[in-house]
């Protein structure tokens, strides 16, 4: 009796797995036909936008890139600073190789300088949400 049981359990168990293999066999043919999606596939709202940007050429759509100042700036002809805002915090390192931050708040439409003598203007750049 306990033989009889070995064997049915055996039986069983070849017939489940078997069955099983089957029927992922047959779902990976359907699915070796599509495309495993991409990021951009699966990406909305901010994220689908900023990748948008990307792909079009825009490699740095929230203007986060760090900007040279211009050598000699003054007030007539200030850096420019893009902003989707009508205000922007702004650090400037005074010195090469310095440490130190020197962070100040720029308005746009108002140039304004820094501690070590350049100027910086506000500019308006198109935000990420309209492109």
């Amino acid at each position: 009796n306990i033989t009889f049981n070995k064997q049915i359990m055996a039986s069983l168990t070849a017939r489940t797995v078997l069955r099983t293999s089957v029927r992922c066999l047959h779902s990976s043919n359907r699915c070796a036909e599509k495309a495993l999606p991409t990021s951009a596939t699966h990406a909305t709202g901010l994220e689908r936008r900023e990748l948008d940007a990307i792909a079009a050429g825009n490699d740095n759509p929230f203007d986060m890139r760090i900007i040279k100042r211009l050598s000699g700036a003054t007030r007539e002809k200030p850096t420019e600073i893009p902003s989707a805002f009508e205000k922007r915090i702004m650090g400037c390192v005074c010195e090469e190789g310095s440490t130190h931050i020197n962070w100040m708040w720029l308005d746009r439409g108002v140039s304004k300088r820094c501690e070590c003598g350049h100027w910086f203007n506000l500019i308006k750049s198109t935000p990420v949400s309209e492109m």
